[in-house]
């Protein structure tokens, strides 16, 4: 496999671009970005110069920060493969660019994770390459948790967990009130005065599951009943507010262990 680049706006609040590629030869000079890099090597390792100091990554996570010359290049002759989501400025805490120059390595597992798991919904979901797709609440979650728990990071600080059931059933309603259209995550969080990640969090801790397996639950409840009704899969899927019938099927076995078909077939 040669060089490889992919790259597309996905239509995510604070997420400015995401970049896939394989690089064996290239080498970035000195560059810059307006926005924060947060760096995530697959497969090989980088070295890269930041702020006039070398550095190596290979399995690791890195966040680089807006304005502050950069390289990279492969550390290997096998060259690497990397995965990017570029932030924008204003998504992460201002005034802690510094930290990120004397500290760019993220090594906590959980948030390698969480990124491995955005990218792959950003890059295979249903919605594929250029926005999230018919599950945008679960992706949207993710990202705004995402967000937070690196901020948390430059703030040398741990995120906090919260209590606030009243808030997680204002939230419950307005899911239960637009089950079939859905809801934006900023749209909620702007309705209900919070950030999104506090609203994810705390919905998520009040509820036992995040906003989007909420929303997904009784979007399979709903196609249960219209199933029983009389209405064909299809037909169904789409009243029940998901994108087509696979995507119905996919999480209606996940959910009943069955098919819409074999259930509605009795």
């Amino acid at each position: 496999m040669g060089e490889v680049v992919r790259s597309w706006r996905p239509g995510l609040p604070g997420v400015a671009e995401v970049l896939h590629a394989r690089f064996v030869e290239h080498a970035y000079p000195l560059h810059t970005h307006d926005t924060w890099t947060l760096l995530l090597v697959e497969d090989g390792a980088v070295h890269y110069d930041l702020g006039r100091r070398g550095h190596d990554t290979g399995a690791l996570l890195t966040l680089l920060p807006p304005h502050v010359p950069h390289d990279g290049r492969a550390a290997t002759a096998t060259g690497f493969r990397k995965k990017v989501l570029y932030l924008d400025e204003d998504a992460l805490p201002p005034g802690f660019a510094g930290r990120a120059v004397d500290a760019p390595e993220l090594p906590d597992p959980r948030l390698v994770t969480a990124v491995r798991d955005l990218h792959a919904r950003l890059a295979t979901g249903p919605g594929g390459p250029g926005g999230p797709g018919p599950d945008a609440l679960d992706v949207e979650s993710r990202a705004a948790v995402l967000l937070d728990t690196v901020g948390a990071h430059l703030r040398r600080a741990p995120a906090r967990a919260v209590r606030d059931v009243p808030l997680a059933r204002r939230l419950r309603a307005l899911l239960d009130g637009h089950v079939v259209e859905g809801v934006r995550l900023t749209d909620a969080s702007a309705q209900l005065g919070v950030s999104a990640a506090h609203l994810v969090r705390t919905f998520t801790r009040e509820v036992g599951m995040p906003p989007h397996a909420y929303l997904t639950a009784r979007r399979v409840d709903l196609a249960r009943r219209l199933l029983l009704a009389g209405h064909r899969p299809a037909e169904a899927a789409v009243l029940a507010g998901f994108h087509d019938q696979p995507h119905l099927n996919r999480h209606f076995r996940r959910v009943l262990g069955t098919t819409p078909g074999a259930f509605a077939a009795g």
